[in-house]
């Protein structure tokens, strides 16, 4: 049963209308999707600040016909202060993040690939910022999964443009 929610909040969390978008599975606390122009691997925190209008989530996700692959995305679970850093920390090693608002994305390619090689073999990812509000906020997700949903979105778009 927790596998079936799990799967219904990821189907939640996931963009754009459900009509387009096919399930590639769920793994662990992580799942697949493939959409109409693009296909990406979601999972939600397991411990994070109540919802204020949106969901927060993790992603890594492929836009063939943008030619753009494995790009992390994070929507944070609070608007972040303009200025405030955003860090990601996987086990023990700390990824500093880009962005606005309530999402931040890895600063380059490079970065992103790091990002990824340290989620294939990690345990716990932790984003962390300063809220509009000044309050820390810590969005705690496991990755158990991650790496099978990560190369299940990838396998998905190979090809597609």
């Amino acid at each position: 049963m927790v596998r079936g929610s799990v799967f219904l909040a990821l189907l939640a969390l996931a963009a754009p209308a459900a009509a387009q978008r096919q399930s590639l599975g769920v793994f662990g606390t992580w799942g697949a999707f493939r959409g109409a122009d693009s296909c990406y691997a979601i999972a939600q925190p397991w411990q994070a600040p109540a919802p204020e209008g949106w969901r927060p989530f993790v992603s890594v996700g492929h836009w063939p016909g943008r030619r753009v692959a494995n790009q992390l995305h994070v929507r944070l679970s609070r608007e972040k202060r303009e200025g405030s850093a955003v860090l990601l920390r996987i086990d023990g090693e700390v990824f500093q993040l880009t962005g606005s608002g309530r999402d931040a994305w890895a600063p380059d390619r490079r970065a992103d690939d790091a990002i990824q090689d340290a989620m294939r073999t990690g345990l716990d990812l932790v984003v962390e910022t300063r809220s509009t509000r000044g309050a820390l906020v810590r969005d705690l997700y496991r990755l158990r999964g991650a790496a099978t949903a990560m190369d299940a979105a990838a396998v998905a778009c190979v090809g597609r443009r």
